[in-house]
């Protein structure tokens, strides 16, 4: 009897995710990992990579961040055109851009106060106009630690901006920038390194004398910043 009242329970709908941005968001693959002396260990992540088990079961991820691009390069270079024109009714979309938007070379940068709020003013209301749901994210703060132990700024107006477009455009913002400040600052300078892409000298030979990188995540901060994430967007209501 229990069999047949559960065949009759309702099925929860299927919620997807799309996900745009950079490479502290994107999934980093096999052939990405092996790139360094045919060792998969390579332990850069990205947050989004690392959410994937971390929602619930009926939750369809599709991360179309990649390394390297800003509000403008995404789209000049047709990701955002695959992602678009997958978006369906009542799907989300997730956007993350900043880092990369400040680059000096033309492929990449924008201004915060026109180019780049213009961009992702763009990306709104194209999801909109889907009747998509779009859930803007600042984002990620770089380790750098002033002499009281706090996160600088190293974004400048790129997080102010989305903030306020956030604000302005009636849109979810999951403000990831203060969240990932806070959780380093819980770490503290010395600890937090475990959270980036730190690798001492001779583990790769690509890499002889190792890498600090204090702006890549590894597995542990990835999985961190993951958390942080679901927390924040089960707070807005959404999961």
């Amino acid at each position: 009897m229990g069999l047949l009242l559960c065949s009759f329970l309702p099925q929860q709908k299927k919620v997807r995710i799309f996900s745009i941005g950079d490479s502290t968001m994107c999934d980093y693959d096999e052939k990405y990992l092996t790139g360094f002396g045919g060792d998969s260990l390579y332990p850069i992540r990205g947050w989004m990579q690392m959410a994937r088990p971390l929602f619930p079961s009926y939750v369809e991820v599709h991360n179309a961040a990649r390394s390297g691009r800003s509000s403008k390069s995404f789209r000049t270079e047709g990701h955002w055109q695959k992602v678009i024109d997958s978006v369906q009714q009542g799907d989300y979309v997730f956007i993350m851009f900043g880092p990369n938007d400040q680059k000096p070379d033309t492929a990449r940068h924008t201004d915060p106060h026109t180019t780049f709020r213009q961009n992702l003013m763009n990306y709104v209301n194209e999801v909109k106009a889907k009747k998509a749901r779009p859930v803007l994210f600042t984002c990620l703060v770089r380790r750098k630690f002033d002499n009281n132990g706090k996160i600088e700024n190293t974004h400048g107006n790129y997080v102010s901006v989305v903030r306020e477009l956030a604000a302005d455009m009636k849109v979810p913002l999951v403000d990831l920038n203060k969240k990932s400040a806070e959780l380093l600052e819980e770490y503290g300078p010395e600890a937090s390194v475990k959270l980036f892409v730190h690798i001492q000298p001779g583990i790769f030979p690509k890499l002889p004398k190792g890498k600090k990188d204090d702006t890549h995540l590894s597995e542990l901060g990835a999985t961190k910043v993951a958390e942080t994430a679901l927390r924040e967007l089960k707070n807005l209501g959404i999961f």
